[in-house]
């Protein structure tokens, strides 16, 4: 270095942030209550963001804890429409009638039965290599009756692979009482079956189907959070339901888990294109339960809208008696030389202050609300309603929301001041 200290150039923006701040703190009390302001909006946003997520974190996992994300099972059977007697058709080499000839006997709907899916290894082998499905379970389901005593009750006999039928479900996390496990003679049963047939772990139920007669040994109780579920349901070896229900070697769905469940609809319909087979996925059982998530999407979306319009026009409206009572100031500052870009610079700065300082401060609301709410609103049991937190991406993406807004907000009033006539303004 030479003898004389290297000068170094003034920090960009430097002139613009400190008139910034300056004017700012001129007017504490009206900058106080626009920054308060934006901090409720602010709050108000994240909260109801946090609030909505886990009610349908809590709503899907309820929903979805108990069912798979999308079932393949057999087609339903049809009756295909007899002709009249004495109608011709192709087979006899004639045409088949116009509709203004043809005539169709009433026919009545087929009861539906049992019935298992085709070559279904193939079918779950090639279910494995799909991309997006992290599990595939199958199962035989069907109707029994199971008896202890005098009590008998109707219930829902599900025959699975323990093991993977864990992974689609989450079981092992449902249990209450006993081991998780089924062999041969064992079942797991709902708690509610447990209480209405006066059993518990180690004794024994008979189990009647149309074809066959079994006395199980109950191995386990689970909850499966609905209490229809846990009232019907008894889980039993694959093979043990396959010779209950006749069905050798067959099985009535495949039940599959996704990685991503809002994408579990537009897999069912491509499966559904080209298996021969019917798919559901867990949106087309739960249609009114989709509806009212999307109902509360929107209304999240309407309140988050509305929110930021106020705090926009709370941020203007103090921008603009900002620029009004500094009027001689930025006058003098013009005639000072600073450029038209810097006095709009200025007020920019100003917005984003304003929306970067009060989005701290919501945020902290918000997260001061969570605590309130997870700690004083109990359910009948005594614990929290459901889970509610404010994740780092929400609250970023909150803060960028408000530091927008700011900006936004921002614009008008600094280019009125930009374009102020430095004479008039110090006349003023």
């Amino acid at each position: 270095m030479s003898g004389s200290a290297a000068r170094q150039g003034p920090t960009p923006l430097a002139f613009e942030f400190s008139v910034a701040v300056r004017f700012l703190k001129e007017g504490r009390f009206q900058s106080l209550l626009i920054i308060v302001g934006v901090g409720a909006g602010v709050a108000v946003v994240a909260y109801i963001s946090a609030l909505v997520v886990g009610l349908q974190t809590n709503t899907l996992n309820k929903t979805l804890g108990a069912q798979a994300h999308i079932v393949v099972s057999p087609l339903e059977e049809r009756v295909t429409p007899a002709w009249q007697a004495g109608q011709t058709g192709p087979e006899a080499g004639a045409a088949w009638p116009t509709p203004a000839e043809a005539r169709f006997t009433d026919t009545q709907a087929r009861a539906q039965r049992l019935r298992t899916i085709g070559n279904w290894p193939a079918v779950e082998a090639a279910l494995l290599q799909r991309e997006g499905v992290t599990a595939v379970s199958p199962m035989v389901a069907g109707a029994a009756l199971a008896r202890r005593g005098e009590a008998t009750r109707a219930v829902a006999l599900s025959g699975v692979e323990l093991d993977r039928y864990d992974r689609i479900v989450g079981l092992r996390d449902k249990l209450v009482a006993g081991a998780f496990r089924i062999g041969p003679g064992e079942a797991l049963v709902g708690k509610t079956l447990a209480e209405d047939l006066g059993v518990r772990v180690g004794d024994r139920i008979t189990v009647r189907t149309d074809t066959r007669v079994d006395t199980l040994r109950l191995t386990g109780l689970v909850d499966l959070g609905i209490r229809d579920l846990n009232r019907r349901v008894v889980i039993v070896p694959l093979r043990s339901a396959q010779t209950l229900l006749d069905l050798p070697g067959g099985v009535t769905q495949i039940d599959l888990r996704v990685s991503d469940v809002w994408a579990a609809q537009a897999l069912a319909a491509q499966l559904a294109r080209e298996l021969p087979t019917k798919v559901e996925s867990w949106q087309d059982s739960n249609a009114q339960l989709v509806t009212a998530l999307n109902a509360q999407g929107i209304s999240t979306a309407l309140i988050r809208s509305v929110v930021m319009v106020v705090v926009v026009l709370g941020i203007a409206s103090v921008l603009v008696v900002s620029v009004v009572q500094k009027q001689r100031e930025i006058g003098i500052l013009r005639a000072m030389g600073a450029q038209q870009g810097q006095i709009l610079r200025v007020f920019l700065i100003q917005g984003a202050l304003v929306g970067g300082l009060g989005s701290v401060l919501g945020v902290g609301l918000a997260m001061g609300m969570i605590k309130l709410f997870t700690t004083f609103v109990r359910g009948t049991d005594g614990l929290p309603l459901f889970a509610i937190t404010l994740p780092p991406s929400t609250a970023l993406q909150v803060v960028a929301l408000a530091l927008v807004a700011g900006l936004l907000a921002a614009v008008a009033p600094a280019r009125r001041a930009a374009r102020m006539d430095p004479a008039q303004a110090i006349r003023m």
